[in-house]
């Protein structure tokens, strides 16, 4: 039993070190970026390292700064963080059993829930590691993304911005490359395409975060009654 247990946390860890490590170093470039952005612009240094402790969504939190920087007001910030992270309630309904059974864990499980471990968790069925892969990987892109705002701010304006370097590119790749063992089945594969090519049409026509909720329509395609044999049974 104790060489089984010992086995699961060594295989989280190597999981943790080679796919999560290097996802990390790019949510790191992208959250300094975050803290240089929001001290330049004259808001006072407390707002992100606050707003990223306590919203802890990256995209939401760009957004919502872009707004206030533009003139928007609160209110308006809030709303366009709702939008673009509204694709959290999709991912706390599939990873729900990985936060564990006690009401707090669920509470705090909530809250670190991203992109990263749910495609992690999707893509395994053992109980134990689903719940060491969910915490491990939350746990640790929450460090990270927390102390690199805080680095930010610190630094100040002395930045450039790192978006150049592409990373709006390699993160999408990354967290494809994670689910793909999960795409098994003609239905889920037909999915994901009709996701991706909404999501691809929302850019053009739909306003920021919306694209990432179109892409939702995929589902429609698991639920769509089908009668060809050779779709049945595989949902």
């Amino acid at each position: 039993m104790r060489s089984s247990y010992d086995s699961s946390v060594a295989t989280v860890g190597a999981v943790l070190w080679r796919q999560v490590a290097p996802i990390c170093l790019a949510y790191a470039l992208v959250g300094i970026s975050f803290g240089a952005i929001t001290v330049s612009a004259g808001i006072p240094g407390w707002v992100a390292p606050a707003m990223s402790a306590a919203v802890f969504a990256g995209s939401a939190q760009f957004a919502a700064i872009g707004i206030v920087m533009g003139g928007g007001g609160l209110v308006a910030a809030i709303l366009a963080g709702l939008v673009i992270n509204a694709r959290m309630l999709a991912y706390g309904i599939a990873v729900a059993d990985a936060t564990g059974r006690h009401r707090w864990h669920r509470f705090f499980g909530a809250h670190l829930i991203t992109d990263v471990n749910t495609a992690l968790v999707l893509g395994v069925s053992d109980p134990c590691r689903r719940r060491r892969l969910f915490w491990g990987a939350g746990g640790l892109i929450f460090v990270c993304w927390n102390m690199a705002v805080l680095a930010g701010v610190m630094l100040g304006d002395h930045l450039g911005d790192v978006h150049a370097l592409g990373l709006d590119a390699v993160l999408p790749t990354i967290l494809l490359a994670l689910v793909a063992d999960a795409l098994h089945g003609a239905r889920v594969r037909a999915a994901v395409g009709a996701g991706a090519l909404a999501s691809l049409v929302g850019l053009a026509v739909l306003p920021p975060g919306w694209p990432v909720l179109a892409s939702l329509l995929g589902c429609v395609v698991l639920v769509w009654p089908c009668r060809r044999p050779g779709w049945q049974g595989q949902p």
